[in-house]
Order: C-alpha cells, then structure tokens, then sequence
C-alpha cells in the first residue's frame, strides 16, 4: 500500500497526555500537551499555533473514542468536554478524516494478512485488518479477570498498579488470547507503552512491537482510496 496521498495531509494523533501533530512533506511530528480539561477548540488552536505557516488540504485526526461514520460518539474519557458535534471541517476550513486513534495507528501498522492491532497507552485500544479492510473495536471494556477488564490489567493503571514485570506477562498473555479467539495471523502491540515491552529477551514471531509513528502513516493512507474505501468516515 502506497503512504503518500497527492495531496497535502495534517495528520492529528490525539492522546490523553499529548497531541502529535504532523504535515506531509515534514520529517519531524509536533508534540503538543492535551490533558485532562482540553476541549476541541483548544485542541484546534494549539495545532494551529504549532504548525504555524505550514499548509494542508485534508486533515485526518485519530481519536480516541469511538467513531461511527466519521464522527466521535462520545467525549473522550481522558480529555474536556465539547468533542461530539464539533464541525472540525469548519474549525480547519478543508475535508475532515476522523476515525479512532487505535485504528489509526493499525491502519499505518498494517502489512498483509488478518492483523489485531493492540494500543497499550492510558486506556487500551484495539482495531483488526483483515485483507485491508479496517475494523476499528472495543475490547478495553471486555472482562478479562476478578471483575476487572482488559483495560485494567493493561492500560496505564494497570501498568502502575502491578509494575512492569507483572504487566508485560498480561500483556503477552492477553495479546496471544485475542489472537486464538480472533484467529488473527499476528498482533501488533502499539501505543506510548509499547516501548516499556522492549527489555523483554524476544517476542514470539506472531507478536510484534509497534512504533507510534504508523499513526502518521495511518492518517495518511486514509485519503488513499486502495484503502480509504475500507474505511468508515
């Protein structure tokens, strides 16, 4: 799959803890802090003054909630009020490409086959390609184990709770659990705690560690119509 659209795309990776922010055509993403108040006018203007005189014709955000049709469903758990029915067309003034962070980040993590996409970052996301066609999922919220969910065991807190020994073990153990259930060929494990999985010796050859620049090129391949036709916005 070609990662270069004819046109020129800002890509929007927001997270609960920071906004990454890059424009086609520039090698170095914008880092930008989100937290736990950021509405979606705020979030518009801090990526506004962060790329400052660069220029772009389509945008393509990764959110991270839930989206149907292009559109969030809810707030996000981690960030400020406002984000359903914001007309983020208006706010950037071009085409708007919205799907789920998780998804986003599979969709650039993506090579062949059935790959289940895993995103260990403040939550849990998650989202499955099967012969390039997307499809974003909600497992986080799934029982996993004593009352407590998949997003529990390995999302931030529980990452904090149980310490990085303990985690990684769940981790493995979850990843490869899905993968039976989901008869997925491999699993990607992304998102900003994937890197806490690199002192273990080896993983398993279905079991593979993401980058979280394939957001980029997730919200890039989005306006591709290869595959863009695959995916619901």
């Amino acid at each position: 799959m070609k990662s270069q659209p004819a046109h020129t795309i800002l890509v929007i990776d927001v997270g609960g803890t920071h906004i990454k922010v890059l424009v086609s055509g520039h090698d170095k993403p914008f880092k930008i802090t989100s937290g736990p108040a950021l509405t979606p006018e705020q979030m518009v203007d801090k990526v506004k003054d962060a790329i400052q005189d660069c220029k772009y014709e389509r945008v393509s955000i990764g959110y991270p909630g839930v989206v149907i049709g292009g559109r969030p469903v809810h707030d996000p758990f981690n960030l400020g009020p406002g984000w359903v029915g914001f007309d983020f067309r208006k706010s950037f003034g071009c085409p708007i490409k919205m799907i789920n962070d998780a998804a986003m980040q599979a969709l650039g993590s993506y090579s062949q086959g059935r790959m289940l996409f895993l995103g260990l970052g403040t939550g849990l996301g998650s989202a499955m390609i099967v012969d390039g066609m997307l499809e974003p999922m909600e497992l986080a919220h799934l029982p996993y184990k004593h009352g407590k969910t998949y997003e529990d065991y390995l999302g931030r807190r529980g990452l904090e709770k149980m310490g990085k020994k303990k985690w990684r073990r769940h981790v493995l153990k979850i990843a490869n659990q899905l993968k039976s259930a989901l008869e997925a060929n491999y699993v990607v494990l992304g998102g900003g705690n994937a890197k806490k999985l690199g002192k273990l010796k080896r993983l398993p050859a279905d079991l593979r560690l993401g980058d979280n620049n394939n957001a980029f090129i997730g919200g890039l391949r989005l306006w591709n119509t290869s595959i863009a036709g695959s995916v619901d916005t």
